[in-house]
């Protein structure tokens, strides 16, 4: 249901639409997830306003209390979907840090954490 629509099989697409004519509840969560991911590869948070009360009225639990969380911080995530600025880069930087950090069982101090990240690079 989260891959892209136009990267299924034959086999696959049939088997999606059986899947979703039995189930209007996953029909419509489908439909969102797929606009969501539109919007997010597209940056085109202009639709956001549109997207969350869709999903707020959707009836869905999941999905509207996601676009609850959303609407309480709209502005910085219209900010997120309509530039080409990210902070993706820092937020795996402080990935691999927890990543080693988890490897090394919770005897992380600090030298010996600095010392692990200065060599992994």
């Amino acid at each position: 249901m989260t891959r892209y629509p136009a990267g299924l099989t034959p086999d696959e697409e049939v088997q999606r639409k059986t899947l979703l004519a039995h189930c209007p509840e996953l029909d419509t969560a489908s439909g969102l997830a797929t606009s969501f991911a539109e919007m997010l590869t597209r940056l085109e948070g202009e639709r956001l306003a549109g997207w969350i009360t869709d999903a707020m009225t959707s009836g869905l639990p999941g999905i509207s209390t996601f676009a609850i969380g959303l609407n309480s911080d709209y502005d910085a995530v219209h900010a997120g979907l309509t530039t080409h600025w990210n902070s993706g880069p820092v937020e795996g930087t402080v990935n691999r840090i927890k990543m080693l950090k988890r490897q090394m069982y919770g005897r992380a101090g600090f030298q010996l954490l600095r010392k692990r990240v200065l060599l992994a690079t």
